[in-house]
């Protein structure tokens, strides 16, 4: 199956490209990244905090079905420009891969599809290259899939 999210990942760089094109008006698409109820959905996860605004702070978190945390997330919001842009950190607690920049751009290309460029930045090649090898370009494309199919009933 093709996979709709693409990632550049330039060797021997500490950063990575993705690029989504949705099917959504960009408000749709910049909703479901604020708005904790939608987000939980596509990304099946639970959204513990979400401070949708500059200086704002978010923390997400994932429990196996006997109720152990399997994953958490946070970070802080440092540039907030509705339906445009968010730029912020993510740090995935209790893993060796540090802290990220994540700049996230929200393209409106007509009136019913958008784009997404999401830019991330590492500390290192290596932190970013060991990342790649997780299922990150099939965990990534599962919830772009998820979030067109969720919020496509929000239309």
């Amino acid at each position: 199956m093709e996979q709709k999210t693409k990632i550049n990942a330039e060797d021997g760089k500490q950063d990575l490209v993705i690029t989504r094109e949705f099917d959504l008006p960009l408000e749709l698409l910049f909703k479901a990244y604020i708005e904790p109820e939608i987000l939980e959905q596509w990304m099946g996860t639970k959204v513990l905090k979400l401070e949708s605004k500059k200086h704002g702070s978010y923390e997400i978190q994932t429990s196996d079905p006997k109720g152990n945390v399997a994953f958490s997330a946070n970070g802080v919001i440092h540039e907030f420009i509705p339906n445009r842009k968010i730029t912020r950190t993510f740090e995935m607690e209790n893993t060796p891969y540090g802290v990220q920049l994540e700049v996230y751009e929200f393209v409106q290309l007509t009136d019913d599809t958008s784009k997404l460029n999401m830019h991330v930045i590492y500390e290192s090649v290596a932190q970013r290259d060991q990342v790649l090898k997780l299922p990150f370009a099939q965990g990534i494309n599962w919830a772009h899939n998820r979030l067109q199919e969720i919020v496509n009933k929000l239309k």
